[in-house]
């Protein structure tokens, strides 16, 4: 049991057959953040989104929680529901944080990793405004605070003004105190080599309008042959706001490097249902 956290997390499955794609959300959402993809994706794979501590339906954590915990959490809920699989990670925003950690446990287990709504960032001075923000306003902040998460364009439509409701809708089940605890996790330095010891294959999505936009250039080169694409227009959480350009980014990533299933034959997008 990973260290810190009162119990297993939380996972929503989708998919029954195909290789493995497991998908870490960002704060303030929750698992359903990657409901396009799940969607979409289970097509061709066997697909899991995981609440983290405090997030969803997932316990709570202690003050000690580290990143290493989170992604020892990550782990076990895949094997709960996919025992010994390997499996291509995918994260946003603290999903990105934490499954990097994840390749660390297990980089034989670790097929490719997909990166999105991050940047190399070594101050990582945002932690301290969070960590205020939800001790002054409480778990209420997650609604406002799921807005900056979004392009200005988005965050006006009625299905930005949905997803918020959605996620904070469950609070009763989410945990401030948690959320605090993963900020302070956070907060801690990279270990030595933390990005540059990647070797899977890896690709970074990142909207234009995301504020951590040019530090995703900088975290590319940080990691040994990484990928980057843009998503012209897309915020923070891009995979909500362009859902269409981030999977056809990610099977092109995929298919490249041999993890799309069935990869012996070219892939169109018309195959991809884009």
């Amino acid at each position: 049991m990973a260290q810190h956290i009162h119990g297993p997390l939380y996972y929503e499955r989708m998919g029954r057959t195909g290789p493995v794609i497991a998908f870490v959300h960002p704060n303030p959402m929750d698992q359903s953040c990657w409901i396009f993809q799940m969607a979409h994706l289970s097509t061709w794979y066997r697909c899991i989104a995981i609440d983290i501590p405090g997030y969803g339906r997932s316990p709570k954590a202690g003050a000690n929680l580290t990143m290493t915990d989170m992604a020892d959490a990550c782990w076990e809920a895949i094997d709960d529901a996919l025992t010994g699989e390997t499996a291509i990670l995918v994260g946003s925003s603290v999903g990105s944080a934490i499954v990097p950690y994840m390749y660390h446990q297990r980089p034989d287990k670790t097929a490719a990793l997909v990166l999105s709504g991050t940047g190399y960032n070594p101050t990582k001075e945002f932690t301290k405004r969070r960590i205020d923000n939800y001790t002054a306003n409480g778990i209420d902040y997650r609604w406002a605070y799921t807005f900056e998460d979004l392009s200005p364009a988005f965050r006006a439509t009625p299905l930005a003004h949905f997803f918020a409701n959605l996620f904070t809708e469950r609070n009763e089940h989410a945990d401030v105190q948690t959320i605090i605890h993963q900020f302070k996790a956070l907060q801690q330095p990279y270990p030595d080599g933390h990005h540059e010891r990647i070797v899977c294959p890896t690709i970074i999505l990142t909207g234009s309008e995301d504020g951590a936009h040019q530090s995703a250039f900088a975290l590319k080169a940080h990691i040994p042959n990484c990928e980057l694409k843009v998503l012209p227009g897309a915020g923070h959480a891009c995979q909500m706001e362009q859902p269409w350009l981030f999977d056809r980014f990610m099977i092109e990533f995929l298919t490249k490097h041999g993890l799309f299933p069935g990869t012996s034959k070219a892939v169109g997008k018309s195959d991809l249902g884009i």
